[in-house]
């Protein structure tokens, strides 16, 4: 170690708030200490360049399995500043995220992807890293910073001139703390995937480096977002419906925006998936529960409209209009609620009618115009609902 790393280690030492906590219970912070963990931890560095890049309106992520064991996550940003200046607040500077957990999503929150159900942030990292290094370009520089298990090996440095702009962090996960530091290619596509999915414009791609093979690669971008996913998730089944529904919508009454794509398939089973802030949401919440109740008045307003249900016969509730149903349900709030610290449930009530509410009437203006495919699609409810008119 040079004289000057030395003298930093000594006097300007920067660790890690609550740096000890996180090494020796890793599993409060990322989930567990297995692959599921190590897979939070690349989330973790990701959302932050994710982030970056949606609130410049657009660019790319690149995440990177090396060789030599590390993940390498960059973007073409305009590069996070090293330390608070004029133009950055104390806690948008690089090392704050670097050393500082992060409690909550920040004002202008709908904006914000959460990849991590944890929300820790690149702190994460940084302390359960063995090594992990931080490049900012930016004004024409390119900065640098080292650490080890959380601690600076020296303060950031001017490493030459930048002919462009971005933030590359790499990390090598500390083999002390995790079970295996082998990531799963599969499951970051998946994800990769799915955020991509959830986000129009945005550019994310996968490399792996690792196979003896050679470097396998995935890019994914999506003009039509949750319609997209849609598609997607209803690419190899029969569809009632020749296209996907798909509209979104901003409700100040529950702070934030949704976006909704629904169709219907031949098949019987329902396939609704629902995120909130771009992190599933497996245990559904108020937002389904909107969406449900959505469809079902929509349908059953126009089909009384039509003449294709009798008015005193029974609606067409939530467990009739599932059938078949494939989905998307995305909201993105300044200030989610959860029920249960897993955040696998959404809570708040003002999601629930603010969802239901937008869906109703755009679904409902849909459906009056295109009276034909309505009829296509409460039809195939009526008559699975009833054998005697099959």
């Amino acid at each position: 170690m040079t004289g000057g790393r030395s003298e930093y280690g000594a006097a300007r030492v920067t660790e890690v708030e609550g740096r000890e906590l996180m090494r020796k219970r890793p599993g409060m912070y990322v989930g567990s200490t297995g692959v599921y963990g190590l897979h939070q931890l690349v989330y973790e560095v990701a959302s932050r360049s994710v982030n970056q890049i949606l609130a410049g309106g657009g660019g790319c992520v690149d995440v990177t399995l090396t060789r030599d064991g590390g993940i390498r996550i960059a973007d073409d940003g305009p590069g996070i500043p090293f330390e608070a200046t004029g133009e950055a607040r104390v806690g948008d500077s690089l090392e704050t995220l670097l050393t500082r957990p992060e409690t909550e999503l920040r004002p202008g929150g709908r904006n914000t992807v959460r990849w991590s159900v944890y929300g820790v942030g690149p702190c994460a990292a940084t302390v359960m890293s063995s090594r992990l290094t931080a490049e900012v370009r930016r004004g024409g520089v390119r900065r640098v910073q080292e650490y080890a298990r959380g601690v600076a090996l020296a303060p950031p440095a001017a490493a030459g001139p930048a002919t462009d702009t971005g933030t590359t962090i790499a990390f090598w996960p500390d083999p002390d703390i995790f079970d295996t530091v082998e990531c799963s290619f599969a499951v970051l596509a998946g994800r990769v995937r799915e955020v991509a999915l959830l986000n129009r414009g945005l550019t994310l791609s996968l490399t792996d480096e690792r196979p003896a093979g050679g470097t396998r690669s995935v890019s994914f971008r999506y003009p039509d977002g949750a319609g997209d996913f849609v598609a997607l998730l209803d690419a190899e089944t029969e569809r009632v419906l020749p296209e996907v529904i798909a509209f979104e919508w901003e409700d100040e009454r529950m702070a934030g925006i949704a976006e909704v794509a629904l169709s219907w398939r031949s098949a019987r089973e329902e396939r609704v998936r629902s995120f909130a802030n771009s992190a599933p949401t497996p245990e559904g919440g108020t937002h389904e529960d909107g969406f449900r109740a959505g469809v079902a008045a929509a349908l059953t307003e126009h089909a009384l409209r039509r003449g294709l249900l009798k008015p005193d016969g029974p609606g067409l509730g939530a467990d009739r209009v599932g059938e078949g149903l494939t989905a998307v349900v995305s909201v993105r709030l300044d200030c989610p609620e959860y029920d249960g610290s897993t955040r696998g449930r959404l809570g708040g009530a003002t999601a629930r009618d603010g969802v239901e509410q937008g869906v109703r009437e755009h679904l409902g203006s849909w459906l009056d115009r295109h009276p034909e495919r309505a009829a296509a699609v409460i039809g195939r409810i009526t008559r699975d609902a009833d054998p005697d008119e099959r």
